[in-house]
């Protein structure tokens, strides 16, 4: 019998996963909105997941759920959550991104991240994973020496990328990735680390950008 996997995912997350490749033997159902009847599936990816109110989520306690959730780590998510980095751009990535703290979790999710052929790595249960960390952290600085008028938005990205290879400045990746979820991360992790100072000019462009969508 093939494993049953449901993902609820936006259209540039289910390309990413399709790029990536998903083995013939597993069974797909996409979904782009959190769905009651979800039943009977071996593993559940939500990629919509949203940390800044988890109370709203689906909470699925017989199956391994794969949930985005880059700045909350699980000692706030249920015991068979699984965190994975599916920020925007990190998906269709040669290695994905995935932690828990939860060593029956692990092997599970381990089980079914071989049989969707993906490769994959644990990262530290913590904030920001690996990448994203790094990732928020250039942003943050390429923010700070924005507002110290060092240069332009274009000529920083045109820099990071001709400098050190990136396939995005830090400007394009922020839009890429959200600011919104930039910003949170940086927030949480400044709450036990003052390196992690959020650049004034981020905020006040994180609260425009915010108030655009509402």
């Amino acid at each position: 019998m093939s494993m049953r996997i449901a993902i609820c995912a936006n259209e540039e997350q289910k390309n990413e996963l399709l790029e990536k490749g998903i083995n013939n033997s597993v069974e797909v159902a996409w979904f782009n909105e959190q769905q009651q009847s979800i039943n009977n599936f071996d593993a559940y990816f939500d990629l919509l997941f949203d940390e800044s109110d988890i109370a709203k989520n689906i909470f699925l306690n017989d199956v391994i759920v794969f949930v985005n959730a880059v700045a909350t780590t699980t000692s706030d998510l249920p015991s068979n959550y699984i965190r994975i980095n599916a920020w925007n751009g990190f998906l269709s990535r040669t290695i994905i991104e995935v932690a828990s703290s939860n060593a029956v979790a692990k092997e599970k999710a381990s089980g079914v991240l071989h049989e969707l052929g993906w490769n994959f790595i644990w990262a530290p249960d913590e904030p920001g994973l690996i990448a994203a960390r790094i990732i928020a952290m250039i942003i943050n600085e390429a923010y700070f020496a924005l507002g110290e008028n060092v240069s332009t938005k274009e000529e920083i990205d045109l820099a990071m990328k001709l400098g050190t290879n990136y396939p995005n400045g830090p400007f394009e990746w922020s839009k890429k990735i959200g600011l919104q979820n930039i910003y949170a991360l940086l927030k949480k992790l400044n709450e036990k680390e003052s390196r992690y100072e959020i650049s004034p000019l981020l905020i006040s462009e994180c609260g425009n950008v915010k108030m655009q969508t509402l």
